[in-house]
């Protein structure tokens, strides 16, 4: 299955506060990188559900910390279709 990555993120990158980190001009779209929403991260190789934490500024660009979700996003994606059809 090909999953659209909503932010390109290396899901083994932490930083001190312990969340996978970006910068925000990774994001395909970045009005939909904001503090607590779910998106897909990570590339062609490697994809997971993850919370979006904070966005920080820095010289550099705009960080974003990740909460990566366990699991792989194919189940998420099963659990969406089951509330979808059962509303």
């Amino acid at each position: 299955m090909v999953v659209a990555v909503d932010i390109r993120a290396d899901l083994n990158a932490e930083d001190q506060t312990g969340y996978v980190w970006t910068f925000l001009d990774e994001a395909r779209d970045p009005s939909i990188i904001t503090s607590g929403a779910l998106v897909v991260a990570g590339d062609e190789d490697a994809q997971a559900v993850a919370v979006v934490i904070d966005l920080v500024e820095h010289p550099n660009g705009t960080i974003v910390h990740l909460d990566v979700l366990p699991g792989a996003v194919d189940r998420y994606l099963a659990l969406a279709r089951r509330v979808e059809t059962a509303a």
